[in-house]
This record gives structure tokens, sequence and C-alpha cells, in this order.
């Protein structure tokens, strides 16, 4: 009886991991009535994240009162795995910048606070583990919002506590670490970075985020002389030199902090998750394996979740199919069209033996991505890469 695991991201807007992966396995076993399937939710670290590693590994959601990027109340919802230690946070949900309007951007006053507020909310309910999704940030404050929340002192020259935004970062002199949250030292941080992107610098944080978050050409200058600053004296107060290494300038800094402040490690989003649901042990033995996204362009091959999958299965010499919602890879270098077959383009390359989008030529994307419609062609695009990993197979 073949095996074929499913490990789709979520298309985005349209269907959850786990409805994707509901709706190839009623695909395939339309055609292929004896397959054994299993269903695994995965994602990459970003939307969506939490959802896939709470339905792959069970755990309850929680609520808490906490502070938006403009230290303003609002409610914010994280996990807790079934292990009753492990939390999963994405810190967009408490200083992403979809909380604010385009007007409120302002990455000299935002401030990751909240995100430290969800970490003490799970540190006071014994979690000792955190996943750790950091992108869609709205901030540029160097993690110190984060670690203001958990007990971290930033200090001026007199002595006086700042306000843990992006402006005050020219102004932090010293680190008063007398009243940090003593449950911080026992826990352990593993925080999902997809960038290179340095603390500091011309590559830095400030110089390749803060624009898109609403930072002048002025105030860009600001926030990288601040975040030099902050490197500084973090290093002169704490041993940690984070100025130069990769990924530390993740979420406006915030992926310096961690490793500055806690016992963290910076991670692609797509092995975070992987790693989490021991997705090498989950493929062990199998035929095949189906992964997916939304669309699947160009972007996927920069470790997005389909990538990330399939790097994992060809590890192990297991065949790889993908399914997307559309597909624009036409041009793509190390991919190939095979063509249309039953009204379905096909591609293959980059390690994928077939990439089978849901739509293909003309269609109207609004009503393609209805979630009654997007499961019809989901399941319809499954049947019929059936019939393709049948072939192989036999």
């Amino acid at each position: 009886m073949p095996k074929i695991v499913i490990a789709s991201d979520s298309f985005k807007g349209s269907l959850s991991s786990a409805e994707v992966a509901e709706n190839i396995a009623v695909g395939l076993k339309s055609v292929w009535k004896d397959c054994k399937v299993l269903k695994v939710s995965v994602a990459d670290g970003g939307e969506g994240t939490v959802d896939a590693l709470r339905d792959s590994l069970g755990g309850r959601s929680v609520s808490c009162k906490v502070h938006d990027p403009l230290m303003r109340k609002i409610e914010a919802v994280y996990t807790i795995l079934a292990d009753d230690r492990t939390a999963v946070i994405e810190m967009a949900s408490a200083s992403g910048l979809t909380l604010l309007s385009a007007e409120e951007r302002n990455p000299m006053r935002t401030s990751t606070f909240g995100t430290g507020e969800m970490i003490a909310d799970a540190l006071s309910k014994a979690c000792d583990r955190f996943l750790v999704g950091i992108g869609g940030s709205a901030t540029n404050d160097g993690g110190m919002g984060v670690f203001s929340a958990l007990g971290y002192r930033f200090l001026d020259r007199d002595g006086r506590q700042l306000p843990p935004c992006g402006e005050s970062l020219l102004q932090v002199a010293g680190i008063d670490c007398s009243r940090v949250n003593p449950r911080l030292h026992e826990a352990v941080f593993t925080v999902a970075c997809d960038v290179d992107t340095p603390f500091c610098g011309r590559e830095g944080a400030a110089y390749i985020f803060a624009p898109q978050k609403g930072a002048s050409s002025e105030e860009v200058e600001i926030l990288d002389s601040g975040l030099e600053n902050f490197a500084s004296v973090i290093s002169a107060s704490l041993g940690r030199d984070i100025s130069s290494v990769p990924g530390s300038g993740a979420a406006g800094g915030l992926g310096g902090a961690f490793l500055a402040f806690s016992d963290s490690r910076l991670k692609k989003g797509i092995d975070m998750v992987l790693d989490a649901i021991d997705f090498d042990s989950l493929i062990e033995g199998a035929d095949a394996v189906i992964t997916g996204e939304g669309r699947i362009d160009s972007q996927t091959f920069k470790g997005k979740t389909p990538f990330g999958v399939m790097c994992r299965a060809r590890h192990k010499g297991i065949p790889v199919y993908a399914i997307g919602g559309c597909a624009e890879l036409d041009g793509v270098s190390g991919i190939s069209r095979l063509g249309s077959n039953g009204g379905y383009d096909r591609y293959y390359g980059r390690g994928f033996d077939c990439i089978v989008p849901a739509v293909s030529g003309e269609y109207d994307s609004e009503l393609a991505m209805r979630k009654d419609i997007a499961e019809r062609n989901v399941a319809a695009a499954a049947a019929f890469l059936a019939k393709e990993i049948l072939g192989n197979l036999q």
C-alpha cells in the first residue's frame, strides 16, 4: 500500500494548511483508493505558523491583553502546545505592521513591547520553550520593547529609563539587568528568521526594512545610528557583539536582541516548523510527498514551505510533487514546462518531479480564492496529479 505524505502551506486568503491537505487527500483517494495518506500541517514561520503547529502537535490557544506597536491595549493570541511547555508566538499579532493604518506607521515611535508581554504571559504559564515567528513587524526598536517587557531596563546617560522605541536607540547608554524576569533565564527560544540582514550598517535593519514601515530617508539614518549605538552598548555591557551577525537585523533588530538577551538561535522558518514536528521521521518510508502553497513562483525557491519540504524529502530520496493555487514559473531558472495535459499546466525541476497549478490560463482570481471553489480546484488537481504519481510508482 503506497504511502503519500501531504505537507502544504496554506493558500492564504482561501484555505488553511489543514484544509489544503484534506482536499488533496480527497483528490488522491478519488483515483487511488488504496493509498495510505498522512496529512501534516506546515508553514514557513510566517502567517499560519501558530495554526499549523497546533494542528500538527496539538495544543490550545491562549489570549492575553498586550500593547500594540503604538502602546494601545489589544488582545493577542498565541498557542501552548500539547506538551504544556512550548509556546508558539507570532510577533505580528502584537507588533505587526497590519495593526496600524498607513498614517500611523512610524518606526521611530513603534515598539515590540507587546510581543514581550506575550512571552511574559507564556513564561507565567510555565513555558520554557518558545518557537517565535518575527515576520511582518511594524518596528525598528532593536528589540528594546520585547526585553523591556521582560524586565530589562535601557537607560540614558543620566540613568533614566528610556521608552522602548526606535527613537530611543541613540540615547541608550546602559543596561540594567537587575529586574529581569527570572523565568527568562530558564527559557530557550528558536526564532524563525529567513533573512541574512545584519543589525546595522548600509545592509542592516534600518536601511533595508525601515522605509517599508514608514521611515523617511532622514529617519533611516537616525535609526541606523541608533542601532549601531545599541549594539555597542550591548557589546560593552553583555560581551555579545551582534552588529554583523546574519539575521540579527530581522524585524528591525529583534533577531539580534534575542541573541543578546536570551538563550536563542535563529533558524529558517520552514526548518523551525519541520524540526518541531519531526518531519524527517514522518516521511520515513513514504513513496511520495505532496506539498504546495497559494502561489508558486520564483520566491518559492528562496526558502518557502514547498522548497523546504522538497529539500527534506529529496534528502531521503523521496519523489516530491507540488500543487499551487496558481503558478508563475515560465522563465524561472531551473524550471521546465512539460506542457498542458488534461487542462493542467505541468512544470518540473529544482528538485520537483511535477508542479501543477490548480488553475491555469485565464481565470478570475477572486472567484478562484473563494473557499468552496478553491477546495474543488485543489481536489481536482490532486486527482490529476495522482495519475502522474501512480504512473511513476508502478
